[in-house]
């Protein structure tokens, strides 16, 4: 893709539109008045409802301890244009022409923040019961099926497969998850990182079954491919998600692998005047030597930053901004504060602190003697020092890195 999509010391933009009202939307509009653009600010969702954070459906509103998770944010006071329940359906670069259901949106700039979408079962439309956990309109329909206390199904022991489980014990249902994979979080982790993550399933009453694949789902049961079949009052399908970017097929913007926008350092896509962030977009990464796909809410937090900063900066000829952050994720789980740092994909060195077997315990990867990523279980600490080191890139002591009595900030070369 082209290194330079827009020029420094073009004209000011005065109209700046947001495709995608979720976090990484909602943020880059804000930024946006932070940094001190007085232009014309549209923010465009397809869902009707006020802008929404996400993780609280997965816990509190799904459990029922909160009625929704709206933004804490006076849109009207800021001076930005809400347009919802406004579905997104083409971009013409050449015209600067956003379309949508409602017509065509004139923009001088466009940020593509549309996010992600859950991958459905195959065989399963249609089938009565059958649940995503994605928006908020899902953990509604959710929540009345969880209060019946019926026997569920979770198909995927990923990230948002063990959350729903999670709230769905605390609601006293019977839960199966079953998982293609050999163990939880096969994409995700390491097989010996994974494996004491297993247990907490059966410790929480929750019944894993791996190496089992859907062969499909019949009202109130979900068959498996050695014949089983498992009772089910309800399926909650938590197989991963993709980026949400069909719409953009003709526009000419570069897609990647796994049809997400291609992105440079800058976060500019291939066509002019069209950012991307979010779980829509890669970027390349200086620190890890490879392109990331992060479908992470720090991700939809920390890039609009950097779009803002290039859209209200690029007219006064200021050197764009590079964004290439440490990845950082949590999950709760099961009565664990789970916590990610960095990429491990390159790593040539694993370190345990503590016993995987107890409440606490974390994991350190290294390249060389740099880290490089960290998970943390109920060890706070351990992350938020492991985030500043991974940062700074100070050398580690491997030896004194692994005594979990040490502070990882004291581990250092």
């Amino acid at each position: 893709m082209s290194e330079q999509t827009q020029e420094p010391g073009s004209s000011a933009p005065r109209r700046v539109v947001v495709a995608g009202a979720g976090m990484a939307g909602v943020q880059t509009a804000v930024a946006l008045r932070e940094q001190g653009f007085t232009g014309t600010v549209s923010l465009i969702g397809a869902e009707p409802h006020q802008p929404y954070d996400r993780p609280p459906l997965s816990k509190a509103v799904l459990l029922g301890k909160a009625e929704g998770s709206a933004f804490d944010v006076d849109f009207e006071a800021l001076g930005i244009e809400l347009r919802l329940g406004c579905e997104v359906r083409g971009l013409r670069p050449g015209d600067h022409e956003l379309d949508t259901e409602d017509g065509p949106v004139p923009y001088d700039v466009l940020v593509v923040a549309t996010g992600a979408e859950p991958i459905r079962l195959p065989g399963a439309e249609g089938v009565p019961g059958v649940h995503l956990l994605r928006t908020l309109d899902d953990a509604e329909r959710l929540r009345p099926v969880l209060a019946r206390r019926q026997d569920i199904v979770v198909v995927g022991a990923g990230w948002i497969g063990a959350e729903f489980a999670t709230a769905a014990r605390e609601a006293g249902c019977a839960v199966t998850v079953v998982e293609a994979a050999e163990r939880p979080l096969a994409g995700a982790l390491p097989a010996e990182v994974a494996a004491p993550m297993a247990g907490w399933y059966a410790d929480a009453g929750a019944v894993l079954r791996t190496h089992a694949r859907v062969e499909r789902v019949e009202p109130g049961t979900v068959v498996l491919d050695d014949g089983s079949r498992l009772p089910a009052g309800a399926v909650v399908v938590g197989i991963g998600a993709r980026p949400a970017t069909a719409w953009l097929s003709g526009s000419g913007v570069e897609l990647g692998a796994h049809g997400e926008i291609v992105a440079d350092q800058h976060l500019r896509s291939s066509a002019p005047d069209v950012y991307a962030v979010g779980d829509c977009a890669s970027f390349p990464s200086g620190r890890y030597g490879e392109r990331l796909l992060v479908h992470h809410w720090d991700n939809a937090l920390q890039g609009p930053r950097t779009v803002a900063v290039n859209i209200v900066g690029r007219a006064s000829g200021e050197t764009p901004a590079v964004y290439d952050p440490v990845p950082y994720f949590w999950s709760e789980q099961f009565g664990r504060f789970v916590q990610y740092a960095g990429h491990h994909a390159a790593a040539d060195m694993t370190l345990w602190r503590g016993d995987p077997a107890g409440p606490a315990w974390t994991v350190c990867w290294l390249r060389g003697d740099r880290l490089v990523a960290l998970l943390a279980v109920g060890r706070p600490r351990d992350l938020a020092q492991g985030r500043r080191l991974i940062e700074s890139g100070t050398p580690m002591n491997p030896a004194l890195l692994a005594d979990p009595a040490r502070p990882l900030k004291a581990a250092t070369a």
